[in-house]
């Protein structure tokens, strides 16, 4: 079978099932497993994120959305020439990727139509289904129940041990800097499943701009950046967007020193496996004294507020 995935959770998924070997075609974000690498490239991205400051890239991504324009371009010649079976792709996030229909018009025109899969997860349940979605459309099930079961048993772990916990911190993830952005989709569910209480997004709803003022008056205890698409240094040139905010050194989880920024390019903001990566990490942040701490530092960096601008004697 030939598969192209133009989303990288597609293609981590893929990878987990042992088809790596069949895959014809990725999307220009595919960087993991390093098995997808040097896959042909079939998606070029209107915009340089790398070169833009966090607001600009919204603002640049409004405006094209409401023009009605692509953010992302798909090669047509490409597609053809790699000769899918199968591709994988998505309709919940039009900035994420390529949205489906686009994906849909372009295949329809192929010489021979192959199958289109669309995963559109909400929630942490609904990863584990796609992984069985994509293993039933590969033939690769025995496979996909073992890795399901492996996945399913980490969450059940992370919490059962986390219901021991005396207290559930409240914990605010934002998914943009500027302008703030509150986690959606499977982010409060992690939070819940990690022992804590998300202040600003819903379960299984869309991640969505939240006024700066009401992160202030939720007065979370601690604070996870996890940009999307953002790894940590990227996060990290964008700080000032928070800190010079009035309010934020007053915020209970600055004073506290729990601030942490991690790697929601790899861990936070793909829909696949390395989802129960940071929900163990997750875990670690809220609960130290519940879970021993494994988390990599490219994956988790506590942010360190020793310089904070107030008397703390």
């Amino acid at each position: 079978m030939r598969i192209v995935s133009l989303i990288p959770s597609g293609t981590e998924i893929a990878c987990l099932l042992d088809l790596d070997a069949q895959l014809v075609g990725v999307s220009h974000e595919c960087d993991y497993p390093p098995e997808a690498r040097g896959k042909p490239v079939l998606i070029r991205p209107i915009l340089d994120p790398d070169l833009l400051a966090s607001a600009e890239i919204d603002r640049r991504i409004v405006e094209r959305r409401r023009a009605g324009a692509p953010i992302y371009l798909l090669d047509p010649d490409l597609l053809a020439r790699a000769a899918p079976d199968l591709i994988l792709t998505q309709a919940l996030c039009d900035v994420c990727a390529v949205g489906y229909r686009d994906v849909a018009a372009v295949a329809e025109r192929l010489p021979r139509r192959p199958e289109v899969l669309s995963l559109d997860p909400r929630t942490l349940g609904e990863v584990l289904d796609d992984i069985q979605r994509v293993a039933a459309a590969t033939g690769t099930m025995e496979r996909a129940r073992e890795v399901g079961a492996g996945l399913r048993r980490r969450i059940d772990r992370v919490a059962g041990r986390a219901r021991e916990a005396r207290d559930r911190p409240r914990v605010a993830c934002l998914e943009w800097l500027d302008p703030p952005y509150a986690a959606g989709h499977w982010i409060p569910e992690m939070v819940e499943l990690a022992g804590g209480v998300d202040l600003l997004g819903a379960k299984g709803s869309p991640s969505l701009p939240v006024a700066w003022e009401a992160v202030r008056a939720a007065r979370p205890e601690i604070v996870v950046l996890m940009p999307c698409g953002f790894e940590i240094p990227r996060t990290l040139r964008e700080l000032a967007c928070l800190t010079e905010r009035p309010g934020w050194w007053d915020l209970p989880a600055v004073r506290a020193e729990q601030v942490w920024v991690v790697n929601g390019h790899a861990y936070y903001s793909r829909p696949g496996p390395r989802l129960v990566d940071g929900l163990e990490y997750l875990a670690q942040i809220l609960h130290p004294e519940l879970f021993t701490w494994t988390a990599p530092l490219e994956a988790v960096l506590h942010l360190d507020l020793s310089h904070v601008p107030w008397d703390r004697s």
